[in-house]
């Protein structure tokens, strides 16, 4: 099976959410949050693929991971500038 026949966002969207402590912990800017959650993401393609992913796989991984994750921080604080509105 090759990357391209996975269909990464709602793999990666379920390592997000099994891994949700380390997500608020990204958005708390904690060290090494990141690099657990691209762990986690990178556990899991192999685990779907049954087998290690190359280079340029990974950094495929990583972005659609990286995107996920900016996605939450911004609905994040579209929430909470709502919080601050009268």
């Amino acid at each position: 099976m090759i990357l391209a026949d996975l269909d990464l966002a709602p793999l990666l969207a379920a390592v997000v959410a099994e891994h949700a402590g380390l997500v608020t912990a990204w958005l708390h800017d904690e060290p090494g949050s990141w690099g657990a959650l691209a762990a986690q993401a990178i556990l899991a393609t192999r685990r779907a693929l049954d087998r290690s992913l190359t280079d340029a796989e990974r950094r495929i991984v990583w972005q659609v991971l990286w995107d996920q994750l900016i996605a939450i921080r911004h609905s994040q604080t579209v929430l909470d500038s709502n919080d601050l509105k009268p």
